[in-house]
């Protein structure tokens, strides 16, 4: 079951642009499908008025965080979009938009093959619970965790091979020391390679 979510996440990462481009709200020009849907009463956004959702909208693509889908849509809706529209998006359509996008990127983490033990049984977690709460709070806060595990057992590899040089050895004790996810980070993608230069 792991390799089909590999080979899979490999896939979706090649698809996905064709996928979301192929839809029919996208095919068309139309706004974004989930944003057709008519807010309920009780809406947080029933007062706002056409600007303030725009400020709203706005706010949600200049995050770093928005994916393809997210920008994507909310640019349509921007573009294109009734007040009615950028309403219900708001209330749901945004969610969904936002749950895909971080969908695409666990699988883009799944396929990297720099991708550790601990990252690869936790995504995989995740795809088992299917719980889009929980795949954003893991790509705010625990993919960096247990990224920094696997980085940990990775400086300790490189400890405990006897090829290591001095250098390399004490330069992996000060990422150690450091103990950050950053620091741990750098001396994987950085720090080791300028001590044996």
């Amino acid at each position: 079951m792991r390799l089909t979510r590999a080979t899979l996440a490999l896939a979706v990462g090649a698809l996905a642009p064709a996928l979301l481009l192929s839809t029919p709200s996208f095919a068309a020009g139309a706004a974004p499908s989930t944003a057709a849907v008519v807010s309920g009463p009780g809406s947080a956004y029933d007062e706002t008025d056409i600007d303030d959702l725009r400020v709203a909208i706005t706010r949600i693509l200049a995050d770093p965080d928005s994916g393809r889908r997210v920008t994507r849509e909310a640019n349509e809706l921007l573009d294109n979009g009734t007040v009615e529209q950028m309403r219900a998006w708001l209330e749901t359509g945004y969610r969904l938009a936002q749950a895909e996008d971080d969908r695409v990127a666990v699988f883009r983490i799944l396929g990297d093959p720099d991708s550790g033990r601990r990252v690869t049984q936790e995504i995989n977690e995740l795809l088992d619970n299917d719980n889009p709460e929980q795949t954003r709070a893991w790509l705010e806060t625990g993919y960096r965790l247990a990224q920094a595990e696997d980085d940990r057992v990775a400086v300790f590899r490189i400890l405990g091979d006897p090829d290591t040089s001095d250098t390399l050895r004490a330069a992996a004790s000060a990422a150690l020391d450091d103990g950050t996810p950053e620091a741990l980070r750098h001396f994987l993608e950085v720090g080791r390679y300028e001590v044996d230069a």
